[in-house]
């Protein structure tokens, strides 16, 4: 575990995600969760202790998966927005480990199984404030990769935690986003209101201003390419086949991931063409 800034955390041993703990006198505050149970045992036997006071709660970035398959695992109260609320009314109860190849990291766990979800018990729209010490934590939405990601802001600290805005060095997750808004997010970010603040993305650990700017060409770039296949009316797999090809040659990624990562943008291009440009045809995407 790093410490980032006074009484702020990062943990980015467990793969595919990596997780935050703010220390607080109330007590402790946690983003995200790993997936994999084994590891979720472990990143809770390292927070015992942690925080001046009794109480736990845990902030969920977006619904992906990786970040939220292991939430159950921590047994404490669950805050998350609105829409992400919304998203696990859409699931059934329980997650199985079967079904498309998305080219996220938990389907990379072996024996997974049925696990039962943990929905928020807390949720919100544009903002909400934590009041567990003297300075707040602010929760804000900033919707993008899902209508319902948000960033965890402490201002006093300089530190905001972005889940899947910026992703570094690997193709980012299209299945449930929305280009022009995470566009929006990602502008508002390389603005002053976050001058001189540490970066932490929701899996590349701490992010430097190039690595957003990198984010924001590689965004449009694919939005561009897409809208051209749009207006021509391209057909989803053209699409699928052709754009996540080309995307991928951008990414220097080690042979052990690049089935992962060809799944990955495959899926994301597929989902995200059939909602945004082929109405007609739209078809539910379950997170």
């Amino acid at each position: 575990m790093d410490v980032i800034a006074k009484n702020v955390y990062i943990e980015e041993r467990f793969p595919g995600v990596t997780l935050g703990a703010i220390t607080q006198s109330r007590g402790l505050i946690q983003i995200d969760a790993p997936p994999a149970p084994e590891d979720g045992r472990s990143w809770r036997a390292s927070l015992m202790g942690m925080g001046n006071g009794h109480e736990r709660v845990l902030i969920n970035l977006d619904s992906h998966p990786d970040r939220t398959l292991g939430v159950r695992a921590m047994d404490c109260t669950i805050i998350a927005h609105e829409e992400t609320a919304r998203a696990f009314r859409n699931r059934p109860n329980t997650f199985k480990a079967q079904g498309d190849e998305t080219g996220a990291n938990w389907e990379a766990i072996p024996g997974l199984g049925s696990v039962r979800w943990a929905p928020p018990e807390i949720s919100f729209g544009q903002k909400m404030s934590l009041h567990w010490s003297d300075t707040p934590i602010i929760l804000e939405s900033h919707p993008g990769p899902t209508e319902g990601a948000i960033w965890v802001i402490l201002p006093e600290e300089k530190v905001v935690f972005i889940g899947d805005t910026v992703v570094k060095g690997e193709p980012p997750f299209l299945a449930h986003a929305d280009i022009p808004s995470w566009l929006e997010s990602l502008e508002y970010l390389q603005g002053g209101d976050f001058k001189s603040f540490t970066v932490v993305s929701g899996r590349s650990g701490s992010v430097s201003p190039q690595a957003i700017r990198s984010q924001t060409d590689l965004l449009k770039n694919i939005h561009t390419k897409i809208e051209k296949l749009g207006k021509k009316k391209s057909t989803a797999t053209n699409v699928t086949d052709k754009l996540a090809a080309s995307i991928l040659k951008g990414f220097k990624s080690p042979v052990s991931k690049q089935q992962q990562y060809s799944h990955r943008l495959r899926f994301g291009l597929h989902n995200y063409y059939v909602r945004h440009y082929l109405p007609a045809s739209r078809q539910a995407v379950d997170e």
